[in-house]
């Protein structure tokens, strides 16, 4: 699993962000989790830095760094004051010539539009659900029920709520208006497969390996429209579906559907040009996972489960986060 030779004296820059607009709250628990991160790379004998970015302009935070002595573990979902930005992140550590952990620029531009990932998957022959990008109030014809309608440039299950799964036209043309007039962007209509849910972890360039797979277990809730992963069931700990939806570590899987998960995981991931790290979300219905999304530099909080499929392989959170800076370091000019 861990590259030939891995080594755990390299020295690492752990880059995250924090907006001082946030609450009190929030800005104290990102710092929490990145001390967290940073004394599990301590512990197994990285030496580290935080970098904390708390403003659009990115090169100020790393001024005066040679990039030519460190690896930039990149934990910096986006510039404050910037959504989406994450691409913009990697750009300007490659400006400055940094090496960084997880996906290119050009990897995060493209996951970033839902369409052209839905494209490229239905066009390599990876299943993934019916699916249309709406950018008016229409629903164009769409008879496909039931159905999920999500912002089409989001991540981390933002604007997803259980309101997101409509039953009926009339449904439909309610969540896509309210979608194009909250967000103000394109609307995703996607088939809602009322199906079994694994959360999907994928390591690795070039030889890949898949952790074991995690099930969302939505056996708690009897209606359709709460048996999927909200922002709610994500980052509420108050809300019933953070309590109530169970993470099945591993997943509960034959021979013949483990093989296909990974077959298919393996090959979404290399479409979307993921690197060193990613998680899928895939459900199974009728025999054939479907991929739902692909996540590049997703989420290593300890509480996630790719962390928790790490820690079930045997790779502790400091172990973890130095596999990644060690696939990182084969594209270094020094560490290679």
């Amino acid at each position: 699993m861990t590259p030939v030779h891995c080594r755990t004296d390299l020295p690492v820059l752990l880059l995250y962000n924090v907006d001082p607009s946030w609450p009190p709250q929030d800005i104290q628990d990102c710092h929490a989790e990145a001390h967290l991160l940073k004394d599990a790379l301590v512990e197994v004998g990285h030496p580290v830095q935080e970098v904390c970015v708390q403003s659009a302009e990115l090169e100020t935070h790393l001024d005066g760094v040679n990039p030519n002595e460190h690896l930039i573990l990149n934990w910096c979902e986006e510039l404050p004051g910037i959504p989406r930005s994450a691409s913009l992140v990697a750009k300007a550590l490659d400006r400055m010539g940094f090496t960084y952990t997880g996906a290119s620029a050009e990897a995060l531009v493209f996951s970033q539009d839902k369409r052209l990932v839905k494209a490229r998957l239905r066009a390599q022959g990876i299943p993934t659900p019916r699916w249309r990008i709406l950018t008016t109030a229409s629903s164009d014809g769409w008879d496909c029920f039931p159905a999920i309608v999500k912002p089409a440039f989001e991540h981390c299950s933002f604007g997803v709520t259980r309101d997101a799964v409509v039953l009926s036209s009339v449904e439909l043309a309610e969540r896509i208006f309210y979608v194009l007039e909250t967000f103000q962007q394109p609307v995703l209509v996607e088939e809602f497969l009322d199906g079994r849910e694994f959360h999907v972890t994928v390591l690795g360039n070039g030889k890949l390996n898949m952790l074991p797979p995690a099930e969302m277990d939505f056996s708690a809730f009897k209606n359709i429209k709460d048996r999927l992963c909200t922002f709610e069931s994500k980052f509420d700990p108050q809300s019933m579906p953070y309590n109530l939806i169970e993470l099945r570590l591993p997943a509960s899987l034959s021979q013949d559907e483990q093989c296909q998960i990974e077959e298919i995981a393996l090959n979404a991931y290399r479409a979307v040009d993921c690197r060193d790290y990613a998680r899928l979300d895939l459900r199974l219905r009728d025999g054939i996972f479907y991929v739902l999304d692909i996540n590049p530099n997703a989420d290593i909080s300890p509480d996630t489960s790719l962390a928790a499929a790490a820690e079930w392989f045997g790779l502790s959170y400091g172990r973890l986060a130095s596999l990644l800076i060690n696939l990182a370091a084969e594209r270094h000019p020094k560490f290679r």
